[in-house]
């Protein structure tokens, strides 16, 4: 079996060794010193995650759900009806709601950009889940095409025994008819 990463890189991946990534050399890399690639990468980004983007992450998750839109529905139904009609003369928010669409427009503005943090620090974890997902495939296929070479030398092995025991028991008849030959004439 191939010793280096190069020769690795040549024989499984058909590439040159300098046209791999730091990824794939450490993979190849792990395939040659038969340690695993696999890792929870959640819990580093978990450790790594600040209170701030913690707290943005649950401001998404609350302003995501059905509990929050439903919520917020009847909260808004509660405001007209009981500007509209309970309040009627002393509204403090009389049609057109000009306080409640401040206060609708202060939420939008101070929620977006918290949810795009959110929605960007998932992008990462995607990039992270989908490069350590290349990482076990591909540390999959090389040892996958190990044990395919390790059963083709089987294999040959087996077959150059088979052939050798063929040339002896060919050889035994040989001899057994030659011994026969012998004896009937």
């Amino acid at each position: 079996m191939a010793k280096t990463v190069e020769d690795l890189a040549e024989r499984w991946l058909t590439r040159r060794p300098d046209s791999l990534s730091e990824l794939d050399q450490k993979v190849l890399q792990s395939a040659i010193d038969r340690h695993a690639v696999t890792q929870n990468v959640n819990d580093h980004l978990d450790k790594s995650e600040s209170k701030g983007q913690r707290l943005a992450d649950v401001i998404a998750r609350v302003g995501g759900s059905w509990s929050f839109i439903i919520t917020f529905l009847v909260f808004l139904l509660i405001w007209t009806v009981g500007n509209v009609y309970l309040l009627a003369g002393d509204a403090f928010d009389p049609y057109p709601f000009i306080f409640l669409n401040l206060i609708l427009s202060m939420l939008a503005a101070l929620q977006a950009p918290v949810i795009m943090m959110s929605q960007n620090r998932q992008a990462e974890r995607d990039r992270v889940d989908a490069s350590h997902d290349y990482a076990v495939n591909l540390k999959s296929e090389i040892e996958i095409m190990a044990l395919h070479e390790k059963f083709d030398e089987l294999r040959r092995q087996e077959i150059i025994a088979m052939r050798e025991e063929f040339a002896r028991i060919a050889a035994q008849l040989d001899r057994i008819e030659k011994q026969g030959g012998k004896t009937s004439a």
